[in-house]
Formats: C-alpha cells, sequence, structure tokens
C-alpha cells in the first residue's frame, strides 16, 4: 500500500515540477503541491526502502529548459525546507541547537539565537556572479547544481547592478536572489494581453518565470521586472577598500553589504534576538502582506550568525539553518450560480463565472473571469458545479479547480454562447487568437465601452458622465455614435432618472467644453487599437491633426517609400497597422466628419504641449533621445506640466534614476532621487536649466 502510494506521488509531483519550470505551464497550485510533497516525505522517513533515484525529494528544482545554454553553479542553489505553523517552526528550530549541540539541558531555558527574518517573495531565484565588480553571468536555479544561463535578460532588470558600487570590489562574488513582477506591472501586462486577445498569465511568478525565458532581451525589459538580494558568497581574501563595508560576519550584514554594493533588498527585515521574536514578526506580516505592492507566500527565517551556519551544514537539499514558514493560500469553496459574458470595446467576449459570494483577502467575492474559452474549457466547468476560488496574488479573483466529485447529476457542461449576448450577432474566432469577439460596431456594449473610453480621464474628461447614464442613453436609443452625445438637450438629460435641471445643464457645459480638450487627448479618445496615451501624444507631436495623419497612413500603405507612422519614436508596425486599419474603414471616416462638423479640431491648436505645429514629419525635438526624472518642488511648475513640456520636446519622464538618466531636474525638498544623482554622476538642474534646454522664457 505504501509502496504503491509513494509511486503515485512520484509521478504526480514529477509531472507538476515538470509544467513549471519546463512547460511554463502549472499544472498544480502550491498548496496541494506542498501537502503531497510532505506526504511523500513522511512516507519515505518511516520507510527509506521507498526511496528512489527519480523521487523529487532527491531533488531541488526542475530541469533546466530547452533554448539556453546549462551552467553549473560555483555554489550549488539549494532550497529550503518549509515549515507551515509555529509548532513546526518549534521542531526546526529544536533540530539546530541539537545539530549545534547546544540542546537545554532539563528544566533550563531554551538557548536563543539571534536570526533573521525576511519576506519570501513570490518569483524566481537567481544566481548573479561578479568578477572584479562586473556581473558576467545570470542564472536560474534549474536542478540546483546546473541552472540557464540568462545574462542579457537579467541585463535588462534595472535593480540589478550591471557594477559594484564598491571602490575595492572582490575577484568574485555569488549574489542570490530574486527577480519578480509587481502587482501593478503585472496587472497591467495581463490587461494588454487580454485587450492583443492573448492567454493572460496565471500568476505573477508564472508571468515572471515565462519573461526571463524569453529569448529576446527586449521583452524581458519590457514587462518590468524587479529583483531583491538576500544572500552572498564572497571570495575569501578580499580585503574591503577604505569606503567599502567590512566582509559581512552574518546575515544581517550580508544584508548590509548587498545594499552598499548596490542591490536591492527588501526593506521589510526584522534582525530577531530570538524565536519568540521570530514568531511575531511571522505573524505580523501574514497580515501586513496584503498591503505590499508584490506577492509573498511565507517568510524565510535564517540563522544570523554565518559561522554557526557553516557548523550546522546542510542535508541533501537543503540548509540546516534557515526555513520558510509559508502562509496557507486563501482558498474557499462556492457554488456556480451562472455563467455570464461580458463584452468590451473591442468586442472581446470574456466568460464570467458568478459564484455564492465568498469572503476572501478581506473582501466579499461573488464574480470572476475565466478569461477566453481555452480556460473554460481546462476547468470543465458544469452547471451547479462547486468550485474552489481565491484571489490570485491576494487582488484578483480566479476560479482555481472544479470539485468534480461533488457534481450534480447529469449536469450540463458549460460553454461561450455562439451569438453576442448583447447584439444577438454570430461571434467570431480567428484562427490562431485566444479570444473570441462580436464584430458587430452597432453592438450596444461595444458602443457603451466606446463612450466610456471617449469621456474617461485620459481621453475627453467629461465630468458627470458615468457608467450608469451612459448606460441609460445607450437602452433608450438615445445614443447610437460618439456624436450623438454632443446633440442631447439639457431638457432631455433633465428627464432621465437621477438627473435634474442643474445636473442636466452641468453635464451641456462639460460635453460643451470637451470640445477644446488637445488633440493628442481627442486621438487617444477615438479609441483606435494599440494607441494608448503616450503613444497618441507622440503621434499628435507628429502629426499636427487627423488630416495629416491619415494621410501618413495612407502613405505607409502604398509601399513606397518609408513609412512616416512608424519613423515616430516609439511607433511600431503593429501599431502603423492598427492605424491603417482604423483609417481605412468608412465608418471611422464618417466618425471624424461629424466630430469636426460639431466643432472639434482635430488638430493641434497653439496651447496644446504635445502637438506639432504642422504636418507631415515630426517637428525639430530640442530633448529628443533625453530622460530626465523629476524630484522636489519647482518654483513655478508642477510635476505635470514640467512633464507635458519635456515630452512635447521630445523628452523622456523616468521615476528612477540611472546611469542613463540625462538630467534630474530638482526643486525644494528633493528627497533620494537627488542624492542618487550626485552618487551616480548624473547632471542636475534647476527650474531655470529645464527651462534653458527648452528654450522658454520663465516669465
Amino acid at each position: 500500500m505504501a509502496q504503491a502510494r509513494a509511486e503515485e506521488l512520484r509521478r504526480l509531483l514529477n509531472r507538476a515540477a515538470h509544467a513549471y519550470y519546463v512547460l511554463d505551464a502549472p499544472v498544480m497550485e502550491d498548496p496541494v503541491y506542498d501537502r503531497l510533497y510532505r506526504e511523500l516525505v513522511a512516507l519515505e522517513q518511516a520507510d527509506p526502502a521507498l526511496i528512489r533515484p527519480d523521487s523529487p525529494t532527491r531533488r531541488v528544482g526542475g530541469a533546466p529548459a530547452d533554448g539556453f545554454t546549462n551552467v553549473a553553479h560555483r555554489i550549488p542553489l539549494l532550497s529550503l525546507d518549509n515549515a507551515f505553523s509555529h509548532d513546526e517552526l518549534d521542531v526546526w528550530y529544536g533540530r539546530l541547537l541539537k545539530v549545534l549541540d547546544r540542546e537545554p539541558q532539563e528544566g533550563s531555558p531554551v538557548p536563543a539565537l539571534p536570526m533573521v527574518g525576511e519576506l519570501k517573495i513570490d518569483g524566481n531565484a537567481l544566481a548573479l556572479s561578479y568578477e572584479h565588480g562586473v556581473l558576467v553571468r545570470a542564472a536560474t536555479r534549474g536542478d540546483g547544481e546546473r541552472g540557464e544561463e540568462i545574462t542579457a535578460n537579467v541585463g535588462t532588470i534595472r535593480s540589478v547592478p550591471l557594477r559594484l558600487e564598491l571602490a575595492s570590489p572582490p575577484a568574485w562574488v555569488e549574489v542570490r536572489g530574486e527577480a519578480f513582477i509587481p502587482e501593478a506591472t503585472f496587472a497591467a501586462i495581463n490587461a494588454e494581453r487580454v485587450e492583443q486577445g492573448e492567454t493572460p498569465f496565471a500568476n505573477p511568478r508564472n508571468a515572471c518565470a515565462g519573461t526571463l525565458r524569453q529569448l529576446d532581451p527586449k521583452v524581458v525589459a519590457a514587462r518590468g521586472l524587479s529583483f531583491f538580494a538576500y544572500t552572498l558568497h564572497l571570495s575569501e581574501d578580499w580585503q574591503a577598500g577604505a569606503q567599502d563595508p567590512a566582509a559581512p560576519r552574518s546575515q544581517w550584514q550580508a544584508l548590509g553589504w548587498l545594499k552598499a554594493a548596490g542591490f536591492r533588498v527588501n526593506p521589510h527585515c526584522a534582525l530577531c534576538p530570538d524565536l519568540a521574536a521570530v514568531k511575531a514578526f511571522c505573524d505580523r506580516w501574514e497580515q501586513e502582506r496584503r498591503g505590499l505592492p508584490y506577492a509573498t507566500d511565507g517568510v524565510v527565517v535564517k540563522l544570523d550568525d554565518l559561522r554557526l551556519q557553516g557548523e550546522a551544514g546542510f542535508t541533501q537539499k537543503a540548509p540546516r539553518w534557515a526555513i520558510a514558514l509559508k502562509y496557507a493560500a486563501e482558498e474557499a469553496p462556492s457554488r456556480l450560480l451562472r455563467l455570464t459574458c461580458q463584452v468590451g470595446r473591442t468586442g472581446v467576449v470574456t466568460p464570467v463565472a458568478e459564484f455564492e459570494p465568498v469572503p476572501l483577502a478581506g473582501t466579499s467575492v461573488g464574480r470572476a473571469t475565466l478569461h477566453n474559452a481555452d480556460r473554460l474549457a481546462e476547468l470543465d466547468l458544469c452547471a451547479g458545479d462547486t468550485i474552489v476560488v481565491r484571489k490570485a496574488g491576494e487582488i484578483i479573483p480566479e476560479v482555481v479547480r472544479v470539485l468534480k466529485e461533488l457534481r450534480p447529476a447529469g449536469a450540463t457542461r458549460l460553454k461561450l454562447p455562439p451569438t453576442c449576448p448583447e447584439c444577438g450577432s454570430a461571434l467570431v474566432r480567428e484562427q490562431g487568437e485566444a479570444a473570441t469577439r462580436c464584430v458587430n460596431n452597432g453592438c450596444p456594449a461595444i458602443l457603451r465601452g466606446s463612450l466610456r473610453h471617449w469621456v474617461g480621464k485620459g481621453a475627453l474628461d467629461v465630468d458627470g458622465l458615468g457608467i450608469k447614464l451612459i448606460e441609460q442613453l445607450v437602452d433608450r436609443g438615445l445614443v447610437a455614435s460618439i456624436p450623438d452625445l454632443y446633440r442631447l438637450d439639457a431638457a432631455l438629460l433633465a428627464s432621465l432618472e437621477r438627473m435634474g435641471d442643474t445636473s442636466a445643464a452641468k453635464l451641456v457645459a462639460a460635453l460643451e467644453a470637451s470640445k477644446q480638450q488637445p488633440w493628442h487627448r481627442q486621438l487617444y479618445g477615438l479609441g483606435i487599437h494599440h494607441v494608448g496615451e503616450v503613444n497618441a501624444k507622440a503621434l499628435a507631436r507628429a502629426f499636427a491633426s487627423a488630416t495629416t495623419l491619415e494621410a501618413a497612413a495612407q502613405a505607409g500603405d502604398s509601399g513606397e517609400g518609408p513609412d512616416p507612422l512608424t519613423a515616430v519614436f516609439g511607433i511600431g508596425a503593429e501599431i502603423a497597422q492598427s492605424l491603417r486599419q482604423w483609417f481605412a474603414t468608412p465608418a471611422n471616416r464618417s466618425l471624424l466628419q461629424q466630430l469636426g462638423a460639431l466643432g472639434f479640431s482635430l488638430a493641434a491648436a497653439v496651447q496644446d504641449p504635445n502637438a506639432a505645429g504642422g504636418g507631415g514629419p515630426p517637428a525639430p525635438a530640442p530633448l529628443a533621445g533625453q530622460t530626465f526624472v523629476l524630484t522636489g518642488t519647482l518654483p513655478s511648475l508642477s510635476r505635470s506640466a514640467a512633464q507635458a513640456l519635456i515630452e512635447a520636446a521630445g523628452g523622456k519622464v523616468s521615476g528612477s534614476v540611472s546611469r542613463k538618466t540625462s538630467h534630474v531636474v530638482a526643486g525644494e525638498e528633493a528627497g533620494s532621487k537627488l542624492t542618487k544623482a550626485h552618487d551616480l554622476g548624473v547632471s542636475v538642474l534647476d527650474e531655470e536649466g529645464l527651462r534653458a534646454l527648452l528654450g522658454t522664457d520663465p516669465t
């Protein structure tokens, strides 16, 4: 019985490891993997004859993926043993005292060993090799002995220094840490993938793993990975320079050494004098971790004294002097009530599971997106199913799995409908695409989405025209297009639900005022596929009107000479093609004509700092190719006004200082960015200096 169960567990765990580490397509959530893994460990401990060479307990990780060079780690990159409760933490500490020959005598207090508590970042472990202060190699964990060499990709991560900030760097040093994708970045990546009809990533860690294995470093750079360093292995003969930190003798000092060398170290760590303090740290962060901008799944506890770490040594797969106390993933079962569908402004149809509300991560959850038809089929959902729900990254509700053993007899399998739930038109799924779309431009759902986008903050910014009012206008047939908004009168609006004479008059005034919004906002509001706020500004600078932009699109479509669209910085072939398709559509050209008749300029005005004054090629940009960072309070310019001036002159504004920063513009109460600029030798300007570059008169 035990032998058969051990064989089954090995098969399940090896399959899950292969899917996660090699295929980048997880088939088992972490809590399930951990439970099965611990069951196998218990069986093997009870009967060592059950241990096999292929047992996942004999390994540290999965095999390296194909497509990269395999390299041997200078020092094995081991994983950690896990604990799941305070009691298991006590057991680990008792083993540690025993191996260090510090077990207390009966009746004596338990010896207190200083330890360091660090948040366990839910990302991907990396080994960074530096020689004489320069990054020469970066590798993934792989199987612990060998990993994938991904130096070019890691070099794009801004928080990984390419050169150590040390006066006298060591001949070699190995730095270990965690690469991860922040939650906000992850949400933006998935939103973009859904918009483009691609399958969203399951979670930030999976997105990070897939990104690190990209063959094109440009893709890695675009996805905004970050990195926290947490340990190092240093050449023993290293002599610190006069301004360098001394060689660390403890884990706490090692974190300080890493910070001094230029690495980002997680600020939420603590030097704990005893095990009670460790437990308090773990309990605190089990609650507070939900407010962090990145995913964590536990706390790593390490013996602080490096000499004692050496004495404690290692097991075959993990250090004895460290352990990961993992938090239980918050999941909840619920009963599926119905499957509904959402239709976005681009026509993409997204299935949504509606279920009996359950409390998760501090909120009540009753709906979760299922992304697309492929995910729906993968879950094998049936009417009345009992499902398990969780919040991915503590933010986004998702259906994890179906408890098929609780499925009602005769339950029918759920699928996307063949027709649009809003307009009844046949749905279309192009070959090779994940998205299913409604292609009827008259669909009410597409219209509502287009109207919401047009009046949104980044576009025409019409105050008082919210979602509920838009739904009323569309459902009553009062508005069938964007121009119809500008044909509404106050009397009609005042007759609508939750509207009065005052509100109606204000809305009519707001709509009229929106006609004066600058050209780049009008362009963004049109909702052209792939044209976001930043791209709209770039296009508006280059092409001063809808007419010149349309002419540029037609010129590029002719195939004669260079494409004027892709000549604009930041505009690639995909955006150019989207623009050509948009202008080639008769309904879109009619929209522009109607907007022009209503009083929209659809062109740059003198006061529009984001558009050029003429058509055709971009106007001269004095700050082209330069990157600026703003910090502190300027005498007469707000942060947004300064950014608009810089972007209008062709420059870029970044939120962080690096060696590639051209200038830091500093005002009163400038903070750490100014300090870093001085440290890196980056040019620092005041407002007058910025205006001199811009060629503007401060008066």
